[in-house]
């Protein structure tokens, strides 16, 4: 099996396209999320801090999604004011504050996915079944670094 060879103008093409996509994908997104009430950053600090077992810290939460603290601090301020987080303390260490998921918080969770799924319908919705399972491979190989299977 021969690997096919791509070229630049077919690389720039397959480039614009997925920036197209994602711009796309932004769009759908944020449109599913407005009667949630909530912004797709803030949905994904709320995702990142259900995935820990306990409340994480701040700065493991800023770490995960790679932005500065200062940015965490000020998603959590908005998540706070609308009670789907709260800040508590280390019970080790004063100085450290934790991110804790209200019942608000995972009320708002359950509706993110909810809403992530009704995104992805919307997104999805010209291609046949066929046509998604390939799309499933291909976004799987992109997204681990390996080979994309036959189609």
């Amino acid at each position: 099996m021969t690997t096919p060879v791509s070229t630049p103008d077919a690389d720039g093409l397959l480039a614009e396209q997925l920036l197209r996509l994602t711009r796309r994908l932004h769009r759908i997104q944020k449109r599913h999320l407005e009667p949630v009430g909530i912004t797709p950053a803030q949905s994904r600090l709320l995702r990142v801090v259900a995935h820990y077992d306990g409340p994480p810290r701040m700065a493991d939460v800023a770490d995960r999604l790679e932005v500065v603290p200062r940015a965490v601090t000020t998603l959590v301020d908005g998540l706070e004011a609308s009670g789907r987080v709260r800040r508590v303390q280390d019970p080790t260490n004063r100085r450290v504050v934790r991110v804790e998921l209200t019942e608000s918080g995972l009320a708002t969770l359950r509706q993110l996915r909810s809403a992530r799924r009704a995104a992805a319908e919307d997104i999805l919705a010209p291609l046949t079944a066929d046509q998604r399972e390939a799309l499933g491979g291909l976004l799987s190989a992109l997204v681990d670094g390996g080979p994309a299977p036959a189609c």
